[in-house]
């Protein structure tokens, strides 16, 4: 389905670093008694250690394919289900962790003394749900936002719709929002860039790939049937005109690699200057709506929004009118009538994703509510209470420690990094702030109006309640306190501002982590899961800040060379690989993720080691203890997904797809031991080609 192009969210992506592949968006020695084998068979959740052995296909080499070898048998026989686009270990707890808000919802709905937040949600969810009251209602919800659309008469009026988008849930070409200053942490600033694409990357626009021409096509027939639902007098045209200006939005962006590159994005301007720099827009008209008066601005793509500019001056009004009424109900699509929604669905479900029915309706009620900028933390209060055991907590923080001291001794034994940024990157090191399961703070939702028969009206009551919360702390210190993820999504996060690692309590269970499974398998899972959030502070752009979040270098020349060499090594050998044929995983791209992987895949095997404290691991069920850790590893990534969903996460996403991602492990001397990986073996890396970085 289609994500919503918010300011917010663009800006997320600048600073924080996830592990799972939504948005479409990133722990001395181990207490072998908290988490150690299991006493009785059957004693983990999966299988008698922890590890899925049935998923196995024995008959391929581990050195072949280590994906299928891991999860073959399950990959074969797994059909996907209808309402989803793809499945693996993210997916089965996203589902759990749905399944346990539905418990919370459904309990709130038959308890008649409920507090504040607890109505807000029951009121929220009993809006969502009412199908016949929102068909009835048909396009009505929104057609205020189509008024004054209609309305714009010139480019400042434009400009200052562009500056609402946010609020009215359509789409702007230019992208603001309040984010961190990268110079300075502890304080906020504007961060500008450039947006507003319908489809997930430029690739669809600019691609000749009879992929995307199909895919364009189609996404034109689908405007025009959205646009016929706004009573537009020629949607026909009118989609036209809309996918040639997105065109022309592609053509001037920069492509993915490119906008990660944290020393590109960096360009800083004083409020008072922006005009100066960029005189061909009205800031003071795009600014106005939001009220925020921060005089700290980055401008993320400098060229790019000069040339969005022009085109915001240069390209007919109607045709951004039409642009804007597109967006306004397409975004809003799944808060309005059935036959709305299903033809949204139709092109962003089935046709770009492969998606080929909706999910249940309280899926999708589940899924409007649990974000960070809706009632994801008053949910989220709830969640933790039920669900989320503090001795889960508690060995997590030993997890962390472990590989704090783990990558620690590894940046000792470095041989290609001099002392001088040994003793800086071990000053960032100890400075890690982890954050485990929930916030310390929980955010009030006072102030905030939720209507039990108003689902349109809720979602911008939220936003402006949100965009009130910027106002109120745009020129106060930041907040590290905040959480970006509520505790029931199934993720983590590293985030180079605050130099902090978070980790919701839903990915803290099976088979990321489980307190009764084998320790070789919580070290492979959750501990490698670890070692890539903590990976991503010293990955090719997260390296660029510094213990205290700054960005700034703190390398040697000579350092900085020998780190961008290996870096390089491992675009090369992520780039090789094609799921699809004449498309690759862009390397470049997904760098940052792989680094994080590979390095916190070496990281957690060391951690392992210093928890066995020289002593032999056990066999169990016929596997070494380095066995069982990287088949844990290998079976987090095990996924199934449609041809449509796998193009998507190579043009538009961050990280590699899951099926090479298992593959990590190629790069890591002890597992082609473990598994006797033989130079013959597709897989198999010469000693000199394995890539090792941390």
């Amino acid at each position: 389905m289609k994500k919503t192009l918010l300011a917010s969210s663009v800006l997320l992506a600048f600073a924080l670093s996830g592990c799972s592949e939504k948005a479409e968006q990133t722990s001395t020695k181990a207490d072998t008694e908290t988490v150690s084998s299991p006493q009785t068979k059957n004693e983990a959740e999966l299988g008698s250690f922890g590890v899925d052995l049935t998923a196995r296909n024995e008959s391929v080499k581990p050195g072949d394919d280590f994906f299928m070898y891991a999860s073959g048998t399950w990959y074969d026989n797994y059909e996907l289900p209808a309402d989803k686009t793809r499945f693996g270990a993210f997916n089965a707890l996203a589902d759990r962790s749905e399944e346990n808000v539905k418990t919370i919802i459904d309990d709130l709905m038959q308890k008649e003394d409920l507090s504040e937040e607890e109505k807000l949600v029951k009121d929220f969810y009993t809006a969502y749900m009412d199908v016949e009251a929102i068909n009835a209602k048909g396009i009505e919800p929104i057609k205020p936002t189509l008024s004054d659309i209609a309305a714009i008469g010139n480019v400042e009026e434009l400009t200052y719709a562009f500056g609402e988008s946010w609020l009215k849930n359509t789409n702007t070409p230019i992208a603001a929002g309040l984010w961190y200053n990268r110079l300075d942490p502890d304080q906020y600033q504007l961060s500008v860039g450039v947006a507003g694409l319908g489809l997930p990357d430029r690739d669809y626009y600019l691609s000749d790939d009879q992929r995307f021409v199909d895919i364009r096509a189609a996404y034109l027939a689908h405007i025009e049937q959205m646009l016929a639902f706004t009573e537009a007098d020629d949607p026909a045209k009118d989609a036209k005109a809309i996918l040639a200006l997105e065109t022309k939005i592609a053509e001037v962006q920069w492509p993915r690699e490119k906008r990660r590159d944290r020393d590109l994005t960096l360009n800083q301007f004083e409020r008072d200057e922006l005009a100066k720099q960029y005189p061909d827009f009205d800031w003071d008209a795009f600014f106005s709506s939001s009220g925020l008066s921060v005089p700290h601005l980055n401008i993320a793509q400098p060229e790019p929004v000069n040339d969005v500019i022009a085109l915001v001056n240069g390209e007919p009004l109607s045709s951004w009118k039409a642009y804007m009424r597109y967006h306004a109900v397409s975004n809003n699509a799944s808060l309005l009538a059935e036959d709305i929604y299903n033809a949204n669905f139709d092109f962003y479900g089935r046709t770009l994703s492969g998606q080929q029915e909706p999910r249940p309706r309280w899926k999708r009620a589940v899924e409007q509510m649990s974000g960070t900028e809706s009632l994801g933390f008053a949910i989220g209060k709830i969640y933790v209470e039920r669900y989320f055991p503090e001795s889960s907590k508690q060995q997590m923080a030993e997890l962390v420690e472990n590989l704090r001291t783990a990558l620690g001794e590894r940046i000792d034994n470095l041989d290609w990094m001099g002392e001088e940024t040994k003793k800086s990157a071990q000053e960032k090191l100890a400075a890690f702030n982890p954050k485990i399961g929930y916030p310390d703070e929980w955010i009030s939702f006072d102030g905030l109006s939720i209507s039990d028969s108003d689902l349109v009206g809720n979602v911008k009551n939220i936003r402006q309640f949100f965009q009130d919360k910027d106002v109120e702390k745009e020129l106060k210190k930041t907040d590290r306190n905040r959480w970006g993820m509520t505790p029931q999504r199934v993720n983590a996060y590293y985030n180079s501002s605050f130099n902090e690692i978070v980790f919701p309590a839903a990915i803290l269970q099976p088979p990321f982590f489980d307190p009764n499974a084998d320790a070789a398998v919580n070290y492979g899972a959750i501990g490698a899961v670890i070692g890539h959030e903590m990976g991503h502070g010293f990955d090719d752009q997260g390296s660029k800040s510094d213990a205290s979040g700054v960005q700034r270098n703190w390398w040697t020349d000579e350092d900085r060379a020998a780190f961008d060499a290996k870096a390089n090594e491992l675009a090369a050998q992520y780039s090789q690989y094609s799921p699809i044929e004449g498309n690759f995983v862009n390397g470049q791209n997904s760098l940052g993720e792989n680094i994080g992987d590979v390095g916190g895949l070496a990281m957690a095997y060391h951690a392992y080691q210093l928890s066995l404290d020289g002593k032999e691991a056990p066999v169990i069920d016929g596997l070494t203890g380095d066995q069982r850790f990287f088949l844990a590893w290998a079976q987090v990534w095990k996924e199934k997904r449609t041809e449509q969903s796998m193009l998507n996460q190579l043009r538009a996403g961050t990280h590699a797809p899951g099926r090479f991602r298992a593959l990590a492990p190629r790069n890591h001397d002890a597992w082609y031991k473990a598994f006797d990986v033989q130079p013959d073996d597709e897989l198999y890396l010469a000693p000199e080609d394995r890539v090792r970085i941390w």
